[in-house]
């Protein structure tokens, strides 16, 4: 990792864990610590694909207190492409590390939330968002989430997105999700990308979850075809199916 990354994110870890230490110390602690490992068919953002034809290893680990939390996510690449990994192409890969420190809270109608997000791309320069989220507490959970890159691409995008859970057993639910994202970024503004989610949790006794997960992400417009095509490995792909599994535990 290029060492202004390490820097940043090092920096910003330690600002994340004093604001926890100091909510901590100003409230009863409600500490909570959560780690997952997900192995996926392929890495997706935003529409955009970011592997060709190989296995990604995404952990993440979260620590939080009264609100506060602090996320770390990486993204292993079993099988880099020359695009992102020069003279490393077909090996293994590091190639991005993000930061997120956030605070969430509710009210009798919403769950909503505020954010910043630094991402550490080893094939771009490193990049900041902010975010605001909002998630009405109703049929569908209709939620809504605003970001703002204020740093290296400057851009707006939004997704609004709507969830259900449908139970199949006690502790055991199918999960189906939706969202459409649209995206403000220099010359480009459209009706971006949509994705389509899939997902099942087992418990494995009071701490460890396996979770099964199938995804289809695909352009919403026809800009949205063109760019996302462009940026394929193909150059001729604007939707992809993907999936995998995640193992969890909660603390």
């Amino acid at each position: 990792m290029k060492k202004r990354s390490f820097n940043m994110i090092a920096l910003a870890s330690l600002l994340g864990i004093t604001l926890c230490a100091g909510m901590v110390q100003a409230e009863e602690p409600n500490l909570s610590a959560d780690l997952g490992v997900s192995v996926l068919s392929k890495y997706v953002w935003r529409g955009y694909e970011f592997s060709d034809d190989s296995l990604v290893v995404q952990p993440s680990l979260t620590v939080g207190a009264n609100g506060f939390a602090m996320n770390l996510w990486g993204n292993l690449d079993l099988d880099e492409t020359a695009s992102f990994a020069g003279a490393d192409a077909g090996s293994s890969s590091w190639n991005e590390t993000d930061l997120t420190l956030s605070y969430d809270s509710s009210c009798d109608f919403a769950d909503y939330g505020v954010g910043l997000i630094y991402y550490a791309v080893d094939a771009a320069q490193d990049t900041q968002e902010i975010y605001l989220s909002a998630t009405l507490k109703s049929v569908l959970s209709p939620s809504l989430t605003i970001y703002r890159d204020y740093d290296a691409a400057p851009g707006w995008y939004l997704s609004l997105g709507i969830s259900h859970s449908l139970e199949i057993s006690d502790g055991m639910a199918l999960d189906l999700g939706a969202k459409v994202g649209y995206m403000d970024a220099g010359d480009y503004d459209a009706l971006h990308d949509g994705v389509i989610s899939a997902s099942m949790s087992f418990p494995m006794g009071k701490i460890f979850t396996i979770t099964p997960e199938l995804y289809y992400s695909f352009a919403l417009s026809s800009d949205a075809e063109d760019t996302i095509k462009a940026a394929s490995f193909s150059g001729d792909d604007d939707s992809f199916i993907y999936g995998g599994i995640t193992v969890s535990m909660s603390l």
